[in-house]
């Protein structure tokens, strides 16, 4: 009865229309008033990040600061992959959580089926993620070639494959992905706070070392991991850093409750001065044997890919091929932690010790040979434990009595294998150090590493990840940076040659077109603008010279010239063999694309060798 229909009131739109008109505005009002609200946000964010950068960039205690949140992030990372490694380890092979792939007396042939699934699924992974159509980007790389800049996709794909590679037991270690995630998250987060170049390098071998440092409980390991192999040299500017980041890393560690590897029961007691000898021999050894292993994953890898298989077959056939190893003893899977300890505590027989050696070689070929993904860092350890095992028993064979301790022999074999292999004296040294605490055997064992470490870099010059990238084509032999280098190209620092003189003109003409003093030198032409050489103009008006010649006659450096993707390096090597002041630059097709003088790419070189000075030093800026 006290309603009123729309009909019956002609007001009704009217009064709708107002009320949406009402809602709308309202409506509007907030957004714009959660927008203005958003914009201050994200204008309070960037001054905070623009603030932040600024101070990384001026301050030696916020990069520092910097370092130990990405060894956190490092230590946290490291603690995951080994759990998940050995996750998958207990479900695939049925073991409990205490149990170790490694330390297992013997295992069932079914059990042994997993091997060949893994490199299924390894393959598998690679053909999901997309990783075949190009080539990864390792620390050293990065380090080496790109200042530091690493992609994180490249760093989960490693890290995955790595993952599957040691989970499924390939006898490979997890210490590639401990480094690559550390680093790879080092390298996101210097590129978000645009670190400079010297700096995001620091950062890249940071966050490696501190992976390394995490999975050992070293953290002097992990520093000089990551000055000798993945930074490529000791600056004083990184030294902080990257200690900041291993202690954090190793303590992160700790507080998630991780167990750090143990490499030592033994190493204590003195050594005696007169058996350094022996001991140089050992790493003399070692060094050979760390040589013919590099070379023979090589040898392999290169007949994997001239047999032409399908990807997923050569992981597969690789892990068929790690059966029977693995059937002759289960050590010879995964990275052999736990193998290593039991051998060298347990006091292994000679049979046993040569048998694991070879079976323990001939799985860490094969797994890398077939396209695993890992690296030999732990398994150049436990080799090198039990050929010095093996040194120790033969000398006492020999002589009827024991010559050198079994432990100490074990831990100088360690570490001249792997520094045969992965590269770092000291930093197997600080391994022995912080794992026995007996800085007399740490004496030794520098002596040993640095004679192994001469004899690889005399008669082979690689460590494995630089040999690897020598068989792609670079021509690294260390994390140095080098990428400056290639970045001075002769196309980059040249002067543009705008004035195309043609080799047929006469002297005569010559003279008229440029005066004595008007320019020093003229680049000639052909008839089709192809490089015909350099006239150096004062020749041109000796008083010998016929006026009516082609001035092409007196053209030299015709069959000399750079071209533009020359680096600075290659650069003076040609004007040292030319003996020349000034080359031109031409193209493939011997088109003149300008000038370079000797004396600008001297300059230029000597200021990039200065600026890389005061990086190595730590001559810091403001922003």
């Amino acid at each position: 009865m006290g309603c009123i229909s729309v009909a019956e009131n002609p007001r009704a739109p009217n009064v709708r229309a107002k009320r949406a008109d009402t809602i709308m505005s309202s409506v509007k009002s907030a957004d714009a008033a959660a927008g203005a609200q958003s914009d201050d946000a994200t204008g309070l964010v960037d001054r905070f990040m623009e603030l932040l950068r600024q101070k990384l960039r001026s301050s030696e205690l916020w990069f520092i600061a910097l370092a130990t949140l990405i060894g956190i992030i490092a230590g946290a990372m490291t603690v995951g992959l080994q759990d998940a490694a050995h996750g998958i380890q207990a479900l695939l092979y049925g073991l409990s959580m205490s149990e170790r792939l490694s330390t297992q007396l013997s295992l069932k042939p079914v059990q042994l089926l997993v091997l060949p699934a893994g490199g299924i699924a390894l393959a598998l992974f690679t053909y999901v993620v997309r990783a075949r159509r190009r080539a990864l980007v390792d620390s050293v790389e990065a380090n080496a070639l790109h200042g530091g800049q690493m992609s994180m996709k490249d760093s989960l794909i490693i890290s995955g494959q790595t993952l599957i590679s040691n989970g499924f037991g390939a006898s490979v270690g997890l210490e590639a992905a401990y480094a690559q995630m550390g680093s790879g998250v080092a390298s996101f987060v210097g590129r978000t706070m645009t670190v400079r170049r010297p700096d995001l390098r620091t950062l890249v071998g940071a966050g490696a070392g501190a992976g390394i440092a995490a999975a050992f409980g070293a953290p002097l390991a992990g520093a000089f991991y990551a000055f000798e192999i993945v930074m490529g040299a000791y600056t004083p500017s990184a030294i902080a850093p990257v200690a900041a980041a291993c202690v954090a890393a190793v303590l992160t560690a700790r507080g998630l409750g991780h167990h750090p590897y143990l490499i030592a029961s033994g190493g204590s007691g003195p050594i005696d001065v007169s058996h350094y000898l022996l001991y140089v021999g050992l790493a003399a050894l070692c060094a050979g044997l760390g040589i013919v292993l590099m070379r023979t994953i090589s040898i392999v890898e290169t007949l994997t890919k001239r047999a032409r298989l399908p990807a997923w077959a050569k992981p597969a056939i690789g892990g068929a091929l790690l059966m029977p190893l693995a059937f002759v003893t289960p050590q010879v899977l995964s990275s052999g932690h736990a193998a290593l300890y039991l051998d060298i505590s347990g006091g292994a027989p000679t049979k046993l010790v040569i048998t694991v050696i070879l079976a323990k070689c001939a799985a860490s070929i094969v797994s890398l040979g077939f396209g695993f993904r890992g690296g030999l860092f732990f398994a150049s350890l436990f080799v090198g434990s039990l050929f010095g095992q093996l040194y120790a028993d033969t000398l006492f064979l020999v002589f009827g009595q024991v010559v050198v301790s079994t432990p100490h022999a074990a831990l100088v074999g360690m570490a001249g294998l792997a520094v045969a292999v992965i590269g770092g004296p000291l930093t197997m040294a600080m391994l022995v150090l912080e794992s026995t605490q007996n800085l007399a055997l740490t004496g030794v064992v520098i002596v040993g590493s640095l004679v192994a470490s001469t004899l690889v870099r005399v008669f082979f010059g690689y460590s494995f990840s630089t040999w690897r990238l020598h068989l792609r084509g670079e021509t690294i032999r260390s994390a140095r940076d080098v990428g400056w280098v290639r970045t001075l190209t002769a196309g980059r620092m040249m002067r543009r040659e705008t004035r195309a003189t043609p080799a047929k003109l006469t002297v005569a003409e010559f003279r008229r077109r440029f005066p004595l003093g008007s320019t020093s030198r003229v680049v000639l032409v052909d008839d089709f603008d192809r490089y015909q050489g350099i006239v150096v103009t004062p020749t041109a008006y000796a008083d010998s010279v016929d006026t009516a010649a082609p001035i092409s006659d007196l053209a030299v450096l015709s069959d000399t010239a750079l071209r533009p993707e020359m680096d600075i390096v290659k650069v003076m090597a040609v004007f040292d063999a030319a003996t020349a002041d000034e080359l031109a630059v031409v193209s493939a097709d011997s088109k003149v694309l300008g000038l370079l003088s000797e004396t600008y790419v001297r300059k230029r070189y000597a200021e990039e060798i200065e600026k890389n000075q005061r990086d190595l030093f730590g001559e810091r800026q403001g922003s």
